[in-house]
């Protein structure tokens, strides 16, 4: 049995369930399961995490920790591997594990997998698959050598984990010196979307250029808020001005594998493909049946999308309802 240490991501006191997959998965496997809890004023969300499979949870509650910055996370992740001595560190591939963990692997000197769409252990041992080329390939890597392992996993990869509220987690309280930081984060500038983000969310609908401007997306829109969908863009749709480029999928905006994804007016150029192609179920709309989003598509539907997207919230509206 070895010891997974995992950094559970919240915001503003909301946990990330993208977090809850990896603690399941080490639990399912038999694994002592750690979990890092760092922020401002989260102690109260410790004891939640055992009934995903935390068997410890090392707290770090500071002031400092109100925002997120490598620099104070870094050095609360390496106080956290002191106290809990892992083999195997695991963080979500979320904008901030994509930064936090490099940051780590450099101080420790150690190997890292990132962006991880399978992760299978035996014994002490663990292999895992990635994408290469920009998702045109998968590898299966192995770490070699001694020293700790660093895991980044794509959200909604590994799947919900099985939740038993009767286990519970003991909490422990993390000491980390935070004095002499050389970088801090100021305010945040908040969205006023209430969707999920489109990297954690189950099933997002994203449009291309062919929405011809941002007023169009209400199409879009409408459809998600009956599913309770995100709302993603391909990088023509964000380059035109129609969508924030925090609604950017793709290999320069966020990677996603939701259960379902639904590609209107969206070509399929290879930097859109290696964001969305792990998807559960793809489901593409199109005018030009030639289009290479057709060749990952599960279903494809050649059709206008003005035309066919409104038909389908209904269609969903009357599901819903039922």
């Amino acid at each position: 049995m070895a010891k997974v240490l995992v950094f559970v991501e919240q915001r503003e006191g909301k946990l990330k369930k993208a977090s809850f997959e990896l603690l399941g998965a080490a639990s399912a496997a038999g694994h002592e399961v750690h979990a890092l809890l760092a922020g401002s004023g989260v102690s109260g969300l410790a004891e939640g995490l055992g009934a995903y499979g935390a068997a410890t949870v090392h707290v770090a509650d500071d002031p400092a920790l109100k925002n997120y910055t490598s620099e104070s996370h870094t050095r609360v992740m390496l106080a956290a591997m002191k106290a809990a001595s892992p083999q195997f560190v695991f963080a979500t591939h979320s904008p901030m594990g994509r930064d936090l963990m490099p940051h780590l692997a450099a101080a420790l000197d150690a190997g890292l997998a990132s962006d991880c769409t399978m992760v299978k252990f035996s014994g002490d041992q663990i292999a895992l698959r990635r994408p290469v080329y920009a998702g045109k390939a998968t590898a299966e890597v192995e770490f070699t050598g001694s020293g700790p392992r660093l895991v980044s996993v794509r959200a909604n990869a590994l799947g919900a984990p099985k939740v038993d509220p009767a286990r519970k987690a003991s909490a422990s309280k993390l000491a980390v010196d935070l004095a002499g930081l050389k970088t801090q984060a100021g305010d945040l500038q908040k969205g006023s979307s209430e969707r999920p983000d489109v990297t954690e969310a189950s099933v997002v609908i994203s449009g291309g250029r062919a929405m011809k401007n941002a007023e169009n997306f209400k199409i879009i829109e409408s459809c998600a808020d009956t599913l309770g969908a995100a709302v993603g863009a391909s990088r023509a749709a964000v380059d035109a001005g129609y969508r924030p480029h925090r609604d950017q999928v793709g290999q320069t905006g966020k990677v996603v594998s939701p259960t379902l994804y639904i590609a209107c007016g969206i070509s399929g150029a290879i930097q859109h493909l290696a964001g969305m192609r792990t998807s559960k179920t793809i489901v593409a709309v199109n005018t030009d049946p030639q289009a290479p989003i057709f060749q990952v598509a599960d279903y494809g539907v050649v059709c206008d999308l003005f035309t066919f997207v409104p038909l389908l919230t209904e269609e969903f509206k009357k599901l819903k309802d039922h």
